[in-house]
């Protein structure tokens, strides 16, 4: 969680403390002394004041105190300048380390303020796991410390109250949150909720939205649609629509004006919801817990030095030691290697932010970054080229002939076998096919949900052809597909996703391509890279239903061009002498 708060910092840091003490008590734990204040010494420190290296020019560097308040309960407590200067602002840091199930768990609560600014508060919830108890990840909750604090900070993103449940906009207020939506400032993401025709506001929002956006205090903010507020938002948002009790999650940085900036936003549909509300609060907290791990700190909190717990045991004395001179050479050399562990974990800390800010100058200068969902790849690119940061860094990817090399980092969201039951997750999740890029309306897609008829049938079969896709893309960058894609779905290689050959079109019949209405159907859209006019004929396609009039899914094989396929239509099938 990263919010800013009015609060003058000392403020900030007690109403902290109070309710970090107050959760201590509820567990059992000893209550913690009073800490010192951010501008004196810590009467508590355990050893003394260990000064960063890039505090080298501070009069004081970080106060450090360490307490143990029960079996295995640790509470860290520091404060000290910001690196830089003692004019730069100061800064509070509570770490807090308790037992769970197979390892323990850690709470970081980080407040800075600048000598200028808001005061920001950045709270870290990790489960550090010890041999092999867990047999899956395990999802950190929220922390309570969450909970209480927020209400208190009166917390702000930007121009938006961060708050813990669910706010109902009427149509009077439209105007603000797509004023909201669209502001530069805003990192956290904005979780909108529409309301089914017919059915109370009220009733919906306590008993569907509320337990949805169970897992999204302190990393995103959510809001209710009424009725009148659903009109006015979806004529001004004419690509970004939300309706029939979908919610939708916009992601900084929303282009009104743009179709395909509307791929960026996953939308969650009613049916996913009402099926299982719990699983659907896991989705959707999907894309605010991986934004809230990767976005680049503000610069107030990437100024905070790294926490370092000087050593406990004693130092030798040198007034009482038989050589003062060998005692004071021993204490010299504790100091260079403590100030040498120091820099070096300043320094991990560091290359880590310029990691976070690289990659999200990246995807900002990218071409035709809107045409894509976050993290994949839309047009080749000097830039690198990465999708969502888990763990660590893929391999390097080779792609055609005269393309860049480029990195892609996949998104675990989902196992191989977890295929999407709707289209509105299917489009969610498209960033897991990072060499096909979605160019089409995403509306004909979603309306395909709308069709009960067809159950999940549908969108599982359009998932397995998307994988095939992929896969023939990646080989066939390399040389290696030994034809089209019709070609590959009859002669796929070993340990390949197989797709039926028979639902693998090449292209339209004579008569389509003779129509002048038909043709134009299918010129859809393509980055200029490809085709100067931004239109190309997509004749290929995929059955991805059984009948004359169901689904199919066009697409444009460019793999010998920019190394790409690009995905212009999911919905039903297009006009031809079959169809009505």
């Amino acid at each position: 969680m990263t919010v800013t708060t009015t609060l003058p910092h000392a403020d900030a840091v007690s109403l902290a403390d109070q309710q970090l003490a107050d959760w201590l008590k509820r567990e059992g734990c000893e209550d913690p002394p009073p800490a010192a204040s951010p501008l004196e010494a810590s009467p508590y420190a355990v050893d003394p004041p260990v000064t960063g290296p890039s505090n080298a020019d501070s009069p004081a560097g970080p106060q450090v105190e360490r307490l143990r308040l029960g079996d295995r309960v640790l509470l860290d407590r520091d404060h000290g300048p910001l690196r830089g200067s003692p004019a730069t602002g100061h800064y509070s840091r509570r770490r807090l380390r308790t037992p769970a199930p197979h390892g323990t768990q850690q709470l970081t609560l980080t407040i800075a303020t600048a000598a200028a600014g808001p005061t920001w508060v950045r709270l870290e919830a990790e489960t550090h796991t010890t041999g092999s108890g867990l047999r899956t990840p395990c999802r950190v909750p929220v922390p309570e410390l969450a909970r209480s604090l927020l209400p208190l900070l009166d917390a702000t993103d930007g121009p938006a109250a961060v708050q813990l449940a669910p706010r109902v906009i009427t149509a009077a207020e439209v105007d603000d949150l797509i004023d909201e939506l669209c502001d530069p400032e805003r990192r956290l993401p904005t979780v909108v909720a529409s309301v089914p025709v017919n059915v109370p506001v009220d009733g919906w929002t306590e008993s569907v939205v509320r337990p949805l956006c169970q897992q999204l205090p302190g990393l995103a903010t959510a809001y209710v649609l009424d009725p009148g507020a659903r009109t006015g938002f979806n004529v001004a948002l004419e690509y970004h629509t939300v309706y029939g009790g979908a919610v939708r999650t916009y992601l900084p940085e929303v282009d009104p004006a743009s179709r395909y900036d509307g791929a960026r936003h996953p939308v969650l549909a009613r049916g996913r919801i009402e099926q299982d509300v719990r699983r659907a609060a896991g989705l959707l907290a999907r894309e605010p817990r991986r934004l809230a791990a990767e976005l680049p700190l503000p610069p107030v909190l990437a100024a905070v030095p790294v926490l370092r717990i000087p050593p406990s045991q004693p130092r030798p004395d040198a007034a009482s030691c038989a050589d003062p001179v060998a005692a004071r050479a021993e204490l010299a050399a504790l100091a260079r290697e403590e100030q040498q562990d120091r820099a070096e974990q300043q320094a991990r800390a560091d290359e880590l932010e310029r990691v976070r800010r690289t990659l999200r100058r990246a995807r900002r200068t990218r071409p035709g970054r809107a045409h894509a969902a976050p993290g994949r790849l839309c047009a080749p690119s000097t830039a690198p080229v990465v999708g969502p940061v888990v763990g660590t860094l893929a391999g390097p990817f080779v792609g055609a002939p005269g393309v860049p090399r480029t990195t892609v980092l996949p998104d675990p969201v989902a196992g191989p076998d977890d295929n999407p039951d709707t289209f509105t997750e299917l489009l969610s999740r498209l960033g897991e096919f990072p060499l096909l890029t979605f160019t089409g309306d995403q509306k004909s897609a979603l309306a395909l949900d709308e069709l009960q008829c067809a159950g999940a049938g549908w969108a599982r079969l359009a998932w397995d052809g998307l994988t095939a896709l992929q896969e023939y893309a990646e080989a066939a960058v390399r040389g290696e597909a030994g034809g089209d894609f019709k070609q590959w779905c009859e002669h796929t290689p070993d340990g390949c996703h197989r797709f039926p050959p028979r639902k693998a079109v090449r292209g339209e019949s004579r008569t389509v391509h003779s129509h002048t209405k038909w043709k134009r159907e299918r010129m859809l859209p393509v980055p200029e890279c490809v085709d100067a006019s931004r239109r190309a004929f997509m004749g290929a396609h995929l059955r991805i239903g059984g009948g004359r009039t169901a689904p199919r899914l066009h697409y444009l094989d460019d793999c010998s061009g920019s190394g790409r396929i690009y995905v212009g239509y999911i919905g039903l099938h297009l006009t031809n002498t079959r169809t009505n």
